[in-house]
């Protein structure tokens, strides 16, 4: 992906400069809550190689003004012309429109520059992530019930929303 900018923000690719401020993310209890077991250094770091940086699986995202890495968007291709992204940001940088502001930026880079069919996302996170799909503008396809299990081995619903071209330029996107 070629690095996208927003009022706050810089999209790009990862780095080996920035496993540091990954493990921050992924070596989180609270913000791994909904997503994985946390990972230590070493998994961070082979992590970021093989997937981040190796695959290009997903973009980085930065502050403008301090340059400092606050969120991981996965990002990637899982038919021709259908792209699935999820978020994970550090938790310091919660509920300020972070996650909003980058994802919407990815949103539209798919529709407008890889001509992009659809973009969805899949979380167990009911009320945060269902959220931002909403306010994403993302329409729920399904919920499949008791799916999978969560960090604490109880299962849980797995949400899935998307949203296809048309729906994006109906809400006033052009390409």
């Amino acid at each position: 992906m070629r690095q996208l900018e927003t009022n706050r923000l810089i999209i790009r690719d990862f780095t080996l400069e920035d496993a540091k401020d990954l493990q921050a993310i992924f070596g989180d209890g609270e913000t791994m809550k909904n997503c994985e077991p946390v990972y230590d250094f070493e998994k961070t770091k082979a992590f970021l190689e093989s997937f981040c940086i190796g695959r290009h699986g997903a973009v980085a995202v930065t502050q403008k003004h301090s340059q400092k890495m606050i969120g991981y968007i996965l990002f990637c291709d899982s038919a021709p012309g259908v792209y699935e992204m999820g978020w994970i940001f550090n938790r310091s940088y919660w509920r300020q429109g972070y996650a909003h502001e980058s994802c919407k930026a990815v949103i539209d880079f798919a529709f407008r520059e890889l001509n992009a069919h659809k973009v969805f996302a899949e979380a167990i996170d009911g009320i945060k992530s269902v959220g931002l799909m909403k306010k994403l503008g993302m329409i729920q396809e399904g919920i499949q019930r008791s799916h999978t299990l969560d960090n604490f081995g109880n299962w849980s619903d797995l949400y899935y929303y998307g949203l296809l071209r048309e729906e994006w330029e109906q809400q006033g996107n052009k390409v």
